[in-house]
Parts: structure tokens; sequence; C-alpha cells
């Protein structure tokens, strides 16, 4: 018989084998199946690194990638590496990559070591990165902004290397959760201003390099930490090297201001730092001399301060003695008052009455030992709890800025003459303020007539809280002044201008405004409100976000000013008329009806701010027809037509915009400026969608046609291309 074999033909051929090998061969040919299975990856890890492909500009280095379809596990992507279904590593580092990363990251829900290393990608680090990494190299690329806030939010992260790239403004303060960190590279770039405090949260780090960047302040940050090797070569910190420091192993402090000679003496009543020598000398310090003269004996000097230093010893025992000793009869004395007490009270309090008692006295002796502590040495602010019994109960929290004198800050600004005025708002006028070293400073001098003099625990207080926002969207609090009856805050000072100057006032600003430096502000500025609402504990309310505290530096990039002055903001301005706020333009409906505001106000301000970037137009324009004025009423209407939206656009831009980016950027608005609050979406949601609307159009490939929607036609037909 020809053909497939039967059942039964194996049977009759069974007749010279034993039963067992028969079944064996019976078995393995109608039952045959292939070894091995292929393995296919989760879907959205596919779909993530396919975004990525294509945003990379879909390079040939990266063998077998596809920007549809495809299966990363079983096919080997160069460089991803899986476990089951789910990648876990992605490596491609030196394959002069160029490009973006996408907009997917947050989705490789499995990833652990995510290494971009020595490519040219640039534009911003990606806001959403892999939410589990262990292990982030993006070192030698070329990566501007700064560190995304996301990181905080990353526990597992153990290292993270972004060396030599082009990143700016001050380090972000997102270390605080991070407390398995054992290496972080921030050198070769532009950092500036501190170093962040949330570097003590990193109580595993052991090696730290940020050489190379224009950090300034001092280095007691790092005291704590378990370093082995710390590099903070050619900046600009100053004051003294803490002693802590002097004994890391690999320690390179060159090119700085650091003060000479030894530090100054720590507080009195404080002991000196454990598992140090009282003998522990600077790096320029004593030359490397041993303690001892050349022939091995002690010098007649070292006797003598070992003889004091013995008897100093022994005087301090017995004084020590004497005072527990004297302790120890009070406490007995007391114990036996308390005694007393509980017996007399123990027939109608029972225990309870008893283990408050003693929990009262235990309250009692803590409160006595606190009081002896030395009070810390940085300035402090009184913040004022009301008790349940009517007593007032007070809580210390330290001020980081800097504290400058009346007579200081009227040098800065030639006694605050009128030339150096740049701007005036509800609180009192900005200055221009030009110290001796060189550096410009925004100061803002506040009216005695906002606030009054009783209220210096508050204005304390809410330089405490400002001091401590750190975001490279958000301009920073340097110092302020509180004496002689005088507020004064001093902010960093941005060159550039408002936001508003540039859109509404400036003669060749709109022109400057392209497209997409229009759309970075809006990225920047929603980062920053997302930072406020929901990253800082409790969270900032603005409640006064418009174009004009949208300040720009000179890439055009994005800081908003007056983050925390709500907590100055004084009675009679929140109690101002319905009509006088409705007129601003900016308020959200609730808080016109009701004075109610909130983070969905801000989400609201947000949104106008948009249409002012989108048309180019003032929030409220009385030069315009009536139907014209408002431009939130006039505007909302048409965010969904797009006949009508491309007429909407801003002259200054001269059509040059891709179509489907101004159609997204319109529905974000339409989203923000909903007159019902809980319809807003929180600012998280705002910045998810502006980062998609950027990387999309990045990574969709450009066609010579209107269909793809991101080309533009001159009056004169040519197709420009437009990428972010």
């Amino acid at each position: 018989m020809a053909g497939k074999p039967t059942a039964l033909s194996f049977y009759l051929a069974c007749s010279s084998l034993t039963e067992l090998m028969c079944l064996l061969v019976f078995l393995s040919s109608i039952f045959a199946l292939p070894l091995l299975v292929p393995c296919h990856t989760d879907p959205t890890d596919v779909q993530a690194l396919q975004v990525m492909y294509t945003s990379l500009n879909s390079p040939l280095q990266l063998t077998n990638w596809k920007s549809n379809g495809g299966d990363p596990c079983t096919e080997s992507w160069k460089g991803v590496t899986c476990e089951g279904s789910a990648v876990v590593s992605i490596q491609i580092s030196g394959l002069g990559l160029s490009g973006t990363v996408g907009y997917l990251l947050s989705d490789l829900m499995s990833v652990r070591t995510f290494d971009l290393s020595v490519n040219n990608i640039h534009e911003s680090i990606p806001y959403q990165l892999p939410p589990n990494l262990t292990s982030l190299n993006l070192a030698r690329n070329n990566f501007s902004g700064n560190l995304p806030y996301s990181i905080s939010s990353m526990v597992s992260l153990t290292y993270l290397n972004v060396s030599r790239n082009s990143l700016s403004q001050s380090v972000g303060d997102v270390f605080s959760n991070l407390s398995l960190f054992t290496t972080l590279d921030l050198s070769f770039n532009n950092f500036s201003g501190d170093l962040p405090s949330s570097f003590s949260s990193s109580s595993n780090l052991s090696t730290l390099n940020v050489q190379n960047n224009q950090l300034t302040g001092s280095l007691d940050v790092l005291t704590g930490l378990p370093l082995t090797t710390l590099n903070v070569a050619n900046n600009h910190f100053s004051g003294w090297i803490p002693q802590e420091l002097s004994s890391i192993p690999n320690f390179k402090y060159d090119g700085n201001s650091f003060d000479n000679g030894p530090a100054p003496p720590p507080p009195p009543f404080t002991p000196p730092p454990p598992g140090r020598s009282h003998n522990n000398r600077s790096h320029s310090g004593s030359g490397g001399r041993s303690p001892q003269s050349s022939n091995g004996q002690s010098s007649e000097s070292d006797k003598g301060m070992s003889v004091g230093a013995l008897i100093g010893i022994i005087v301090g025992s017995v004084f020590i003695f004497l005072i527990a000793l004297v302790i120890f009869y009070i406490t007995k004395n007391k114990r036996k008052d308390i005694g007393a007490k509980v017996s007399r009270r123990s027939q109608s309090a029972g225990t309870n009455d008893i283990n408050t008692e003693i929990e009262e006295q235990r309250v009692k002796n803590i409160a006595a030992i606190t009081d002896l502590k030395p009070r810390p040495a940085e300035k402090l602010v009184v913040e004022r709890l009301q008790g349940n019994s009517g007593s007032i109960k007070r809580m210390k929290s330290p001020i980081t800025a800097t504290s400058y004198t009346v007579a200081s800050l009227q040098t800065a600004t030639n006694s605050f003459s009128q030339e150096f005025i740049i701007g005036e708002g509800s609180l009192g006028r900005v200055y221009r303020g030009e110290f001796p070293n060189g550096k410009a400073m925004a100061i803002k001098k506040i009216d005695n007539a906002a606030l009054s003099l009783q209220e210096e625990d508050n204005f304390l207080e809410a330089v405490s809280n400002m001091s401590r926002l750190r975001h490279p969207n958000i301009v920073s609090l340097i110092g302020y002044c509180a004496e002689h009856g005088q507020r004064l805050l001093v902010y960093e000072y941005i060159g550039k201008g408002s936001l508003h100057d540039m859109l509404h006032f400036a003669d060749d600003g709109s022109k400057a405004l392209s497209w997409n430096a229009r759309v970075r502000v809006a990225l920047g500025t929603s980062r920053a409100l997302e930072y406020l609402h929901e990253v800082c504990l409790p969270c900032v309310v603005h409640r006064n976000f418009k174009s004009a505290n949208i300040l720009l530096d000179e890439e055009f990039n994005p800081l908003l000013s007056d983050c925390g002055l709500a907590a100055l903001t004084p009675n009679t301005e929140r109690q101002v008329s319905t009509q006088m706020v409705g007129s601003f333009g900016y308020s959200a409906p609730e808080f016109a009806l009701s004075g109610v505001y909130t983070v969905k106000s801000d989400v609201y301000s947000f949104g106008v701010v948009m249409l002012e970037l989108l048309t180019g137009r003032k929030p409220l324009d009385s030069s315009r027809v009536r139907s014209e004025q408002s431009l939130v009423r006039w505007a909302t209407p048409q965010l969904h037509d797009i006949d009508a939206l491309a007429k909407m656009v801003d002259p200054a831009l001269n059509g040059m915009y891709p179509a489907k980016s101004l159609s997204r950027f319109a529905d974000i608005i339409a989203l923000c400026v909903q007159p019902e609050p809980e319809f807003r979406p929180p600012m998280s949601e705002v910045v998810q969608s502006l980062v998609r609307l950027v990387q999309r159009a990045s990574v969709v490939k450009r066609r010579s046609s209107d269909e793809s929607g991101f080309a533009y036609k001159t009056p004169e037909h040519e197709v420009v291309d437009m990428s972010f």
C-alpha cells in the first residue's frame, strides 16, 4: 500500500519488536509535534518598540527591527533581550543612532536595563521612561533640557548615567525615593544651581560624578552618604569642603572656589562626626607629616596635648557621673511622688490613668532633653497651629534661600530707581538687580500696603515653601529680605522677557516664536503645573497663571514665575469683585462666580494661554468687535472646525505650521477650557497629550502631499517639511 502508514500497518510491523518499542514508534509517528514553540512578544512591548524605531528614523543598524509587525523576542531584534514574552533589556549603544526615542517608553513595564549611550539622539529626555528600570544609560548623546521628574518614581533604579549631553538648568530634586541608587553620573553637562537636597536620601550612593558643570553652593548635602568615588571638579562650588568628604578614597575637587584654611568649628555642644579622628586634616593641610617626630618618638607638644586630653576626659567623666547621680535621685523622688499619686487614684481611675500620667511624665522628660540640643544653624520659619485647648504650638522648618540685607539690594538696584524696573504686579514692582559678582537677579519689592507687619511669619513660611520648589520650568527663588519692615524676594533673572510681551508687543517677537517654539512653551509650562499640582506635597495652586508670568530664556524655554506667591495674596484681592475678576481674562468661571480657586482653575488658565499661543490674541481685547473681545468665548465654538481653525491661527506664523499638530493642539485647548471644572483633565494628562503631539510630529514619515498633515504650503505652493 502506498501512502501514509496506517495504525494497522504499524501494529503488524511490530511482530519482531517488543511491545514497548512498538508503542513508542506508533506515538512518535502519529502525534509528532515541533520541539520548540515560538514565544510571541507582548503586543504592548511590540508597539512601544515600533514607535521607538520610527522615532529613531528607522535606522538600518537596528537589524530585524520593524515599524509595523514583527516579533522582537522570536526574531532577535538587535539589542533586545526577552524573558518569556516580555522585553526586559534594550541595549543599543554606539550604533550612531539619531532622532528621538518615542513616546511609549512607559509601556515597557518589564524593561530593567535601558542603554542608548554613545549615539546622537537629541531633544529632551522623554518624560515617560520605562518605570521599573534598574539601569538607565543615556551618556554621550545630544539630549537637552533637564532630568524628567518621572525619575523620582523609578524606585528600583540603581544606575543612572546622563553624562556628556547638553542638559542644563538646575538638577531636579528627584532623588527622594531612590534609596537603592548606587551610581549617578551627571558630568560634562551644563547643570547649574545647588546640589538638590534629595541627594541625602540616596543612602546607598557610592559613586557620584558631577564634574564639568556650572554647579554652585556647598557640598554639605553629601556628608552622610557612603561615597567611595566623588568627582565635583570644574564647577563653581564654594565654602569649605566638609571634613567627612576628605576620607573618600577617590575624591576630586579641583577647579572650584573652595575656601582655604580649616573649616569653621561646629556649633557648641555638637559632637564630632562618628568615626573621624580629631587629627584629620584637609588635603591641603599638614602636607602628609606624621604626628610623630623623625626618630619615632612623640614630640613634647604632643605629650602635653595627650596629658591635657587625659585630664579633660577624667574631669568630664567625674562631672557626668555627678550629674547622673543628681538625676537619679531626682527621678527616684519623682517616681515616689507618681507612685503615691497612682495609689491614691487607683480605685477610681484604674490603670488607664496610670499609663496616661507616666506617658505625660515621659514626654516632659523628652522635651527637657530636646531643649538642651542646639538649634540648627540655618534660618528657621515658625508655623503656628491652633491646639485643641486653644494653646499655640510651633513647628519649625528651614529656609533654604539666601537672606539678603536691604542695603545690598538697594546697592544692586541703585536704590530701587525707575530705570531698573522690569515689571509690576499686584504685590509690588520688580527690579533688575546687578550684584558685584556680575550676576543679574530679579528683585520683587512687596508694597507695605500689600502685607501688614503682623504677617511676617506668614511671609517667612511662604519663602520657606517657595525656596524648595525645584523644576527646570519654574523660576527659582534665590533669596529674600525681611528687614526693617521690608519684604523682598530675589529670583533668578530671565533675560528674554515674558511670553505676553513676545506675543503682543514685540515688533519681531511673534516672528521669532515659531510653531515649534510655541508647542515647546506649552509643554514646558504644562510640566511646571504638573509638578506644582501632582508632585509637590501638599499641592501648590498657582492662582495667577498667565502669559505675563511665563518667562522665556535665550532658547525660548519657558519658566513659570510667581509660583507659591498665592500664599501672600492679601485678603482684599481675594474678595475682589467678580466684575474685576472676569475682566482679567484668564480666570475660570467658578472663580468669577464664587471665589473658589483649585488646581482645575489653573488648568483653565493654562488653556487660555494655549489659545494665546494658537491665535496670537489677548484673552480680552476691547479693540476688537464685541463678538471677538473675549478670546475663550470667540474661539471655543471653532476649535473642532478645521476650516475655522485655520483662520484662527496667528497670522504671524505665515501658515508655517503642521495641520495635524494644529488640530491636536486645539483638542487639548477644548478640554482645558471646559466650563465645568470636573471635566477638565489633570495636568499629567495634558503633559502626556502634548508629548504625543510632539513625538508624532517627529516620527511620522514625511510625504510631499497634505495627507500626512505635517506639511504646509507657502503662498508660492512650495511644500515645506515641519518637524519637531
